[in-house]
């Protein structure tokens, strides 16, 4: 550990330098030529090294020996740390060693000096990451699973690995990828009676997961408190800049839950605990992004409380409005988003829309005892991505659960832990990338994640 240690201490990532260094200090450095700048007597380099969106000038001698150096080319760096005319340090080389040539001039599709469009940049997802905007995002991602987790953590929730290959559809949509083994031989010298060939591996249908919610909610059962923080996959014929054929979600699981304001209390206070530990740890990187999707940079839901009011409220206010949408007004698909960013604007504050009619939600959702036609569910929306979270009350009465049309036929199990010793329990997902792109700015989904899958399109 100790060599470890001294190995990676050697170079300095440019992140950290302002904060531990002072002008004089020695300094070495590694990083990609941003650019190159020669005058008379001096040759200025933009370094970066992946640690900020920020790069760092580093000033050598001009001479025969350094004129090989060019945008794009890997170099190490040592020398003295000073102070650059416009405030910011700047290191004074008197070693560059070249560690590997960029070659530019040979195909390369990004020019260090230009800025160029999403659409273009997204047809090279492995070279993106050197696009400083994508950079920026990919260490908020970083930092924003760190607070999510701290959080939970801090909280005694308990992580829970639930399966990316189930026999279950938890929406029940029927959005799901099939998963078979693509060796026709493999299939064949699995048969067995009574079971389809395509089906002989698991001897059952098998899906890849749209949600770890009903995992969860079985782990909960026996831990309390749980979350998971995983992928998840939908099969949707969607090219919407908020829809992704593969996601992270991250979900949790409360036992003991039995009233949906608390749990809506309960979200609202994790979203904005991490929001301002993003800010705090990540401050520049979301300027950076902002700025480069010309977003503002106002986050004003976090200085203010969220508003709650039922389905039929929000109906109502959408039907007294129903001129302002650009979309009609369906009483049974949900909400277009549309509607839901009007209902945002309308409340000036993101809104819990609770209390939905039963035929829209899933079978796992808990009926209201006083109204048999509503179930205890909430969508939370937000400013600019619409539906943030989904969550609910969990119908905890076994023969309820049991007498539900839409209860999958091999979803037993899911009732028997109402059945032995069970519990009131409630629980939300949320999509994680539609979270980047809240406190980001970025308009389209497919750049707030390394490598987008969506129809017609699984590079790499």
């Amino acid at each position: 550990m100790l060599l470890l240690r001294r190995f990676y201490s050697s170079s300095q990532r440019i992140a950290h330098i302002a904060k531990s260094h002072k002008p004089g200090d020695s300094l070495s450095l590694q990083g990609w030529i941003q650019n190159v700048r020669r005058l008379k007597n001096n040759t200025f380099l933009d370094i970066s090294d992946g640690s900020t969106s920020s790069r760092f000038q580093v000033v050598v001698p001009r001479t025969p020996e350094n004129q090989h150096l060019a945008p794009g080319s890997v170099i190490s760096a040592a020398g003295q740390i000073q102070v650059a005319p416009n405030g910011s340090f700047e290191l004074h080389a008197d070693r560059v060693e070249l560690l590997a040539d960029g070659h530019l001039q040979e195909g390369y599709p990004f020019s260090p000096k230009q800025k160029h469009p999403p659409e273009y940049v997204r047809e090279h997802l492995h070279l993106r990451s050197r696009v400083g905007y994508i950079a920026a995002q990919l260490r908020v991602r970083h930092k924003a699973q760190k607070a999510i987790h701290d959080y939970m953590d801090e909280l005694e929730f308990v992580q829970i690995n639930t399966p990316l290959l189930t026999t279950n559809d938890c929406e029940g949509a029927g959005e799901v990828f099939r998963v078979q083994p693509d060796s026709a031989a493999l299939l064949k010298q699995m048969e067995r009676p009574n079971v389809p060939t395509e089906q002989s591996y698991f001897d059952d249908k098998v899906f890849l997961s749209v949600s770890g919610q009903l995992h969860l909610e079985a782990m909960s059962y026996g831990l309390g408190n749980t979350y998971t923080f995983a992928p998840a996959f939908r099969a949707e014929n969607s090219k919407s800049p908020l829809h992704l054929a593969e996601f992270y979600m991250f979900e949790a699981e409360l036992a003991h839950m039995e009233e949906l304001e608390k749990l809506s209390l309960f979200i609202e206070q994790m979203i904005k605990s991490i929001t301002n530990r993003l800010l705090e740890t990540s401050s520049e990187d979301l300027n950076f992004c902002q700025r480069n999707a010309d977003s503002p940079a106002d986050l004003a839901w976090l200085q203010v409380p969220w508003i709650i009011m039922s389905y039929d409220e929000a109906l109502k206010v959408l039907q007294d409005n129903k001129d302002s949408l650009k979309t009609p007004i369906s009483l049974t698909d949900g909400f277009s988003k549309d509607q839901e960013l009007f209902l945002v604007s309308h409340c000036a504050a993101p809104v819990f829309v609770v209390d939905w009619p039963k035929q829209q939600k899933p079978f796992y959702m808990k009926v209201s005892r006083s109204n048999p036609n509503l179930v205890h569910a909430l969508d939370l929306l937000m400013p600019s991505v619409g539906e943030l979270c989904g969550g609910s009350l969990r119908e905890s009465d076994a023969e309820m659960l049991r007498s539900h049309p839409q209860l999958p036929k091999n979803l037993s199990w899911y009732v028997d832990l109402r059945k032995y010793g069970g519990i009131p329990t409630g629980g939300f997902g949320l999509g994680f990338e539609r979270y980047l792109q809240l406190v980001t700015g970025i308009k389209n989904i497919r750049d707030v994640i390394p490598f987008p899958r969506y129809p017609h399109s699984c590079k790499m």
